[in-house]
């Protein structure tokens, strides 16, 4: 928690959904394989990927993500970081934390709401 309160100024952050996690991963994923970055067009690739760790399919991997499974450090390493947009409809304020009515600090479960409005 100390961490997240030097860094609190610049991000923002809460506990996402499954259905944003699911759709952040089938629109916004891409797996490490030899060093490259390849989308998660097909199951094969994530098991290729993560065959060995009990992960098979892309549900598994949703799951394991979302649940923070004993296979979730691997399932992390595994997922390259998301390339996100800017919000539609943009920002309310940059400069202020969001219980004063801006965007950084912590959302909670508010967090779904802007994640899809930049997918």
């Amino acid at each position: 928690m100390n961490m997240l309160r030097v860094i609190e100024p610049f991000v923002t952050y809460g506990v996402p959904s499954r259905k944003t996690v699911k759709s952040l991963i089938y629109k916004r994923g891409y797996g490490k394989l030899n060093r490259q970055r390849i989308p998660l067009s097909s199951n094969e690739v994530v098991q290729t990927g993560l065959e060995e760790h009990g992960i098979k399919c892309i549900e598994d991997l949703i799951n394991e993500i979302w649940s923070f499974g004993p296979k979730f450090k691997e399932a992390n390493n595994f997922l390259w970081p998301f390339h996100l947009s800017s919000p539609k409809g943009g920002y309310n304020a940059k400069r202020h934390q969001y219980l004063q009515g801006g965007d950084q600090g912590p959302r909670e479960e508010e967090i779904n709401e802007l994640v899809q409005r930049m997918i």
